[in-house]
């Protein structure tokens, strides 16, 4: 009994041999036919294409973007608070004014000679502000802008041109007593003086703005110096 299963037991390992080396003949077998597919497919496209030269590695080009403007946040802050400081068209102006020719303004405590020297031109004009063609709201806003930054600025000696009128309704001089009104309500500003003939004469005011230490600030008040007799 112990033969016969030793012969069954060698049979049994013979099958398994044979199996084995048939599974291992099949696997040859495909991976050859799969070498010599994919060669004739890599045949078929060098002959479909033609020869190939791979491209020259080239450094790549740096492109600069340009840098966002800056946002002038300190201005916009700036011009907020200028609109909030607002200045009134009912303001009574008359009982302020000097009674001479000018009719002109100094606050308490300014001597009667600093508007003589200022009309005498002691004073130089170191900025100005046009005001012809405007209509009141914007004049209004812009010598508000243009007294606080010119006060930023460490100017002392200013003039606003406001015209004489001839344009106006009725030839009245609208805005010329407006703009009296308005400068008497800034309190940077200590006197104001009907400008000489060769200054402008009735139509530009020279203003006096109080001392203050001196600061740098781009694009302040560089308005183009223009005639006033206008």
């Amino acid at each position: 009994m112990a033969s016969m299963r030793s012969l069954k037991d060698l049979v049994s390992l013979k099958q398994a041999l044979q199996e084995a080396a048939a599974e291992a003949a099949r696997r040859e077998t495909e991976a050859r036919e799969r070498a010599a597919r994919e060669q004739r497919e890599r045949e078929l496209f060098a002959a479909s294409v033609g020869s190939v030269v791979p491209l020259r590695k080239r450094a790549r080009a740096l492109i600069e973007r340009p840098r966002p403007s800056p946002l002038p946040r300190q201005r916009e802050r700036d011009e907020a608070a200028v609109l909030v400081e607002s200045i009134s068209d009912e303001f009574d102006v008359e009982s302020l004014l000097e009674t001479d020719d000018a009719l002109s303004f100094r606050r308490r405590g300014i001597a009667p000679e600093v508007v003589r020297k200022l009309r005498r031109g002691v004073w130089a004009i170191q900025a100005q502000l046009d005001l012809h063609g405007l209509r009141r709201d914007e004049a209004r806003e812009r010598l508000a802008l243009f007294v606080h930054d010119a006060r930023r600025s460490g100017l002392r000696c200013v003039r606003v041109i406001h015209g004489k009128g001839n344009g106006s309704p009725g030839r009245e001089p609208v805005l010329k007593s407006k703009v009296k009104t308005w400068l008497v309500q800034k309190k940077d500003v200590i006197a104001f003086t009907q400008a000489r003939a060769s200054d402008g004469g009735t139509g530009a005011l020279l203003v006096l703005l109080g001392p203050t230490a001196p600061r740098s600030r781009a694009g302040a008040v560089a308005h183009p110096v223009r005639g006033a007799e206008e």
